[in-house]
């Protein structure tokens, strides 16, 4: 289907959407005081090892240690030499390692453990595989992978592999000759945007990225502390590197500069598409023509409507997203069943389309309404499974429980869409509720009855608390207040603290104040 690539600019930050059919696909924001890390290499030195849990934390010059996993550690750092290579011929066991467009590599999982591997003070050569994300520092690997427009050179490895995504066997095998006739000093895997390409584009691509890695060697030889020695490119180019190709019929930029950047990095590598690359000079906003920031907001609401009257809720925590399907004013037409089948059938397509607008990934539950007939439930999980095909990010699916329930991964590299635009709410503390007023009505109530001091007439009490909260014990509570003052023996006053949290209070008790004597002769 045609596509277009808009690119919207602006001093604060930069957004890049995928357009197909009009309809928004695939969106990337990154705001320039908290740029992605992903595919950066550093200088970074072990703080820490942690046998308990095999991995480190290593410094990379970032606020937060960043995180290094065994499984992420090559065996030829123990003796020091980042030049050397894993044989994957060698290997015990596989891991999946995903590159950008899902391309896959099985890597060398080391046997070693992470004491035997590293050791406190040790200088390591690292890529960022995931951003930061919330206390988490950085997770990073020693496993270097560089990414071109056709190719991904990973110097560490010996490795030669295609992405999965090219299907037909003649064309994996025409690359797979062509590679090998150019001798990589290095692993390489031809990505999904390879298919097609030419012995002359294979070879300019692999020279590239080979200097590219001269280039890194160097500047981490020179920095003698913790810090970056190479940043992966900005958004806006490495949007065009992964996804322009042949569907993509305009890229549209609302930015001179930028435009001319983005037009001499696609004249340099892709020069087939340097005609489609277009400076968008219109009055309008960019992301207005095609409703980018209505799908947007739309995106980062927890209840999403579906067309016929249903809607899916998205919970998001730290390493799990939850969704439910609904058939809210879906009533259907035949019968029960055919209602609940189509009202998951259209769920399928909205899910697969939000997680990839709004970037989820981890672990994803998907509660889907149950489905008495298993041929329903087959149904439903296939067109989940072809929906999320065109995800460019990788993700597994274990087959649908019978209570509708689906569990499947997604691959996450960068922070989330909520997590970028969004803040936990100031008021609730992230909780997305509050206590109601009369469960904290009850929290002073029963600390009042603790109070130790009772009888004495001449002291009295005063809560401090929210104007909502004194006005809702007036008029709800006002029988249990006599009862405690009269079991206190005391008067209780309501002091409204306008700065006040609802679930805010504090109880004072105070002497009170002395009769003003008269004076005679008055």
């Amino acid at each position: 289907m045609p596509g277009e690539i808009l690119i919207s600019v602006r001093p604060n930050q930069t957004r890049v959407a995928y357009v197909e059919d009009e309809v928004v696909t695939d969106l990337k924001i990154e705001r320039k005081t908290s740029p992605t890390l992903v595919g950066s290499i550093f200088r970074g030195k072990v703080v820490r090892v942690l046998p308990g849990m095999q991995a480190a934390f290593v410094d990379i010059g970032l606020d937060r240690a960043a995180f290094l996993y065994v499984g992420d550690v090559r065996t030829d750092v123990a003796e020091g030499d980042s030049q050397l290579f894993l044989d994957d011929e060698e290997s015990n066991t596989e891991q999946e390692a995903t590159i950008n467009d899902d391309n896959r590599v099985a890597e060398e999982m080391p046997r070693a453990l992470i004491q035997d591997l590293l050791h406190e003070g040790q200088q390591l050569l690292v890529q960022v595989a995931k951003d930061p994300l919330g206390t988490k520092g950085a997770r990073i690997t020693t496993h270097i992978s560089l990414p071109g427009r056709h190719l991904v050179y990973m110097p560490t490895l010996k490795h030669l592999g295609i992405s999965r995504r090219i299907e037909d066997e003649s064309e994996r095998e025409r690359l797979r000759k062509l590679v090998e006739e150019l001798k990589p000093t290095g692993g390489v895997i031809v990505r999904t945007a390879g298919e097609g390409a030419t012995a002359e584009s294979l070879k300019a691509d692999l020279e590239y990225l080979e200097r590219l890695w001269k280039d890194i060697l160097k500047n981490y030889e020179k920095r003698k502390s913790a810090g970056m020695a190479y940043s992966e490119l900005d958004v806006e180019l490495r949007a065009l590197r992964d996804m322009l190709g042949e569907s993509v019929q305009r890229v549209i930029v609302d930015e001179p500069t930028v435009h001319k950047k983005v037009a001499t990095f696609v004249s340099q590598f892709m020069p087939k598409f340097k005609n489609i690359i277009e400076l968008y000079e219109g009055d309008q906003p960019l992301f207005d023509l095609y409703d980018v920031d209505l799908e947007i907001s739309h995106s980062l609401d927890r209840k999403v409507w579906l067309k016929s009257g249903g809607y899916i809720v998205i919970d998001e925590a730290e390493a799990l997203v939850v969704i439910d399907v609904n058939t809210g004013r879906f009533v259907g037409k035949k019968d029960l069943e055919d209602t609940i089948l189509k009202t998951n059938l259209e769920a399928v397509k909205e899910i697969a389309h939000q997680l990839r607008i709004r970037n989820c990934g981890g672990i994803i539950i998907i509660d889907f309404i149950d489905m008495d007939r298993e041929a329903h439930r087959e149904k439903v999980l296939h067109q989940l499974e072809m929906e999320l095909q065109k995800d460019r990010a990788r993700t597994t699916i274990v087959s649908m429980s019978k209570l509708g329930l689906v569990e499947m991964t997604r691959k996450r590299i960068r922070p989330s869409l909520v997590s970028t635009l969004c803040e936990p709410c100031p008021y609730c503390d992230g909780k997305g509720y509050i206590k109601r007023k009369s469960t904290i009505a009850s929290e002073i109530f029963r600390s009042l009855e603790r109070e130790e001091r009772r009888g004495d007439p001449r002291l009295t009490t005063v809560v401090h608390c929210h104007s909502d909260l004194a006005d809702h014990i007036y008029a709800e509570e006002a029988e249990m207040l006599e009862y405690i003052e009269k079991k206190i023996k005391r008067p209780i006053a309501f002091k409204v603290q306008p700065g006040f949290h609802l679930e805010q209070f504090e109880i004072y008790t105070l002497s009170k104040p002395e009769p003003a004597s008269s004076k005679s002769g008055d």
